[in-house]
């Protein structure tokens, strides 16, 4: 493995230490790689006066040379691609070579909206003689931000990069199990010259860090990628402050297989994309609701490319998935899998943990869970797909639309009508045909109903960031 990151706080331009540490694991070791610092009061209220100037000073910068800072430090983290994509595997557990991938796609985050820095376009409306009236965006200020252990990289990239081009400054709380990936881009901006202040990263307390950030005044936006549970708790704390938030919450995709489909190629392709970063995507494929005269084919298929999944450490050649991030994960996939199984669910492969030691859990199918298991409605975040038949479109729409969540969802279909039913009635914030992407740095990505609101990404990625004014000039005065 390459050199894991000295991990510490960054405040005001400035690395720092604090008494108080915590360790960061190898999931599929256990072995220690470094003790975190958490963030104090004091450390906090440093980050906020560094981010207030920051602010001022940023707000100022043209935006072309918003953008080009940005992709020098973009280029930055390409150069340094395997250096940050070993640290992530280290930290995380996914295999290399999906960490490689996943630093590339936060430097693409950057380019995107280093692009759009340039594109933050007002308007001027028709008026009367001797009235002007335009429309004029602002950056909204500073940004509160809090990123997930899921994705160490680019999960962090969404939120700086919206908050960097529209001329905000931003305090990131990132995850305490995966620190690496957003200290090397930290690293990387420092490098590149961002002023000091205008980037700050803490870790700690998640409540002491949330609580403390957004009632303050100079805190404007609220961005969180992470679970509706804590959405909520942070959207209830911002609403009492009148603070805007972006909140990209969880997830639980439906995958609608219709009849008239390839068996085999939906089959496989899903089984790959479940187990893909150990199940550990918001937007991973995991209700599967598959026409019942190709259910038996579909179910086969799946299982069986599922159960030849290589598990092990995400260091070793040819390592499909990796283990589960952290050890809390496995004694609730355990359980959900149980639950399910008790009730009528029939279990095809999998379901229990593996390994001597790490965070390991088999690659698991479950096939005709009844509705009232509880994994049916709460989203298992990890390597456990549901199989269920359906009798036609609207059983297998029903379904898909039976959650409270609408981030993504997927459908496997030739038929013009059949998706064009699909694109109006599957409630879900991207939808995909054919194919298991869900978002590119190009295409704005969020959810509907309890998987959050706001967008990042595509032209409408920089709008929770920015304020909109309208201003009305009469050069005459009556």
């Amino acid at each position: 493995m390459g050199i894991y990151p000295d991990l510490k706080l960054f405040i005001g331009g400035e690395w720092r230490d604090t008494p108080d540490h915590i360790p960061v694991l190898n999931p599929a070791t256990e072995e220690e790689l470094g003790r975190l610092p958490h963030a104090r009061i004091e450390d906090l209220e440093d980050a906020l006066a560094a981010a207030e100037e920051g602010f001022r000073i940023w707000r100022n910068t043209p935006p072309r040379a918003r953008a080009d800072l940005i992709l020098r430090a973009a280029a930055i983290m390409r150069d340094r691609q395997e250096e940050i994509a070993q640290a992530i595997t280290a930290e995380h557990g996914k295999p290399l070579a999906q960490a490689r991938l996943e630093v590339i796609r936060g430097a693409e985050f950057f380019e995107w909206d280093a692009g759009e820095a340039m594109r933050v376009y007002g308007r001027v409306i028709p008026s009367a003689p001797g009235t002007s009236l335009s429309v004029h965006h602002h950056p909204v200020g500073v940004v509160a931000a809090f990123s997930p252990w899921n994705f160490p990289m680019s999960q962090p990239a969404r939120k700086i990069a919206g908050a960097l081009a529209s001329g905000c400054s931003i305090i990131l709380k990132a995850a305490e199990e995966t620190p690496a990936g957003a200290i090397h881009i930290v690293r990387a901006f420092e490098e590149a010259g961002l002023p000091a202040g205008v980037l700050n990263l803490v870790f700690g307390t998640p409540s002491q860090i949330s609580e403390f950030l957004i009632p303050q005044p100079s805190v404007r936006l609220v961005a969180l990628t992470g679970s509706t549970q804590v959405g909520r708790h942070l959207t209830a704390l911002a609403a009492q402050s009148d603070t805007r938030v972006l909140m990209e919450l969880g997830g639980h995709a439906p995958v609608i297989v219709c009849e008239d489909t390839d068996v085999e190629r939906a089959a496989l392709s899903g089984a790959v994309r479940k187990m893909r970063n150990a199940g550990q995507v918001c937007t991973s494929p995991t209700r599967f609701f598959v026409h019942e005269s190709i259910f038996d084919s579909f179910a086969r298929i799946f299982t069986e490319r599922a159960a030849a999944t290589i598990v092990g450490n995400g260091v070793e050649p040819g390592v499909e998935m990796g283990p589960l991030a952290n050890d809390r994960r496995v004694p609730v996939l355990t359980d959900l899998v149980q639950d399910a199984v008790a009730k009528g669910a029939e279990l095809r492969t999998g379901g229990a943990a593996c390994g001597d030691r790490g965070y390991f859990f088999q690659p698991t199918v479950l096939t005709h869970v009844p509705e009232t298991a509880k994994i049916m409605q709460e989203e298992p975040f990890g390597p456990v797909a549901v199989l269920n038949p359906v009798r036609d479109l609207d059983e297998a729409i029903t379904k898909a639309n039976s959650v409270a969540y609408g981030l993504a969802g997927y459908a496997f279909t030739n038929r013009a009508d059949y998706i064009a039913r699909l694109v109006d009635e599957v409630e879900v914030g991207n939808f995909s045909v054919n194919t298991l992407e869900a978002s590119l740095p190009e295409t704005p990505f969020g959810g509907v109903k309890s998987s959050g609101y706001g967008r990042e990404g595509g032209t409408e990625g920089l709008e929770s960031y920015l304020t909109v004014r309208n201003v009305w000039h009469a050069s005459n005065i009556d």
